[in-house]
């Protein structure tokens, strides 16, 4: 017998996390878990656009990481959850490509807005999901049970997105646009 991707159990607005408890598709935790699978998505579509040369294996990995990520936020944290397969070696990681490519980059001295080239705007769209992502994760952490490796991941994720956004934008030629208030033309 195949296996059919619909069951008709969220008909009512409800989900199952793993352990069986079932909440509202609202509720905190889903948000959260969705919003990291939303973060998944477009760290996908980074990795299928031009000018991140050396960045892909580890945006491979990123995307391994937000699936277990996602995978023990989906857990009824009063069953046993599942912990994340999130380790102190993975910020490193973050942590020593975002030392590498600021090594390229002029030191910023004012904000800039995002965009400049698609590869670029894509990126910053990650960066401000993966924001959300870490909001929604410690909105929850405040309520229930969160590992605090996942806030911790996503906090240097969306650095390393804003890095990489730069560093994508020095690749491909793109000038950064300075952000000017209305008063400083």
């Amino acid at each position: 017998m195949a296996f059919k991707i619909y069951t008709k159990t969220g008909d009512e607005g409800e989900t199952s996390l793993f352990g069986g408890r079932r909440l509202s598709k609202h509720h905190l935790r889903i948000e959260a878990y969705g919003t990291v699978d939303e973060l998944n998505a477009h760290i996908g579509l980074l990795r299928d656009l031009e000018g991140h040369p050396g960045a892909d294996q580890l945006l491979f990995e990123i995307q391994n990481r937000l699936f277990v990520l996602g995978s023990s936020l989906a857990c009824d944290p009063d069953s046993q959850p599942l912990v994340p397969d999130l380790q102190a070696s993975d910020i490193g990681a973050l942590e020593l490509a975002i030392d590498q490519m600021e090594e390229g980059l002029v030191p910023l001295k004012n904000f800039i807005l995002p965009g400049g080239h698609p590869t670029v705007s894509h990126c910053h769209i990650a960066r401000c999901v993966c924001r959300r992502a870490e909001r929604l994760c410690v909105a929850l952490a405040q309520e229930e049970q969160v590992a605090a490796v996942v806030l911790q991941y996503l906090n240097r994720l969306s650095d390393y997105l804003f890095v990489l956004s730069r560093y994508i934008g020095k690749n491909l030629g793109a000038t950064e646009v300075i952000w000017k208030g209305r008063g400083n033309s």
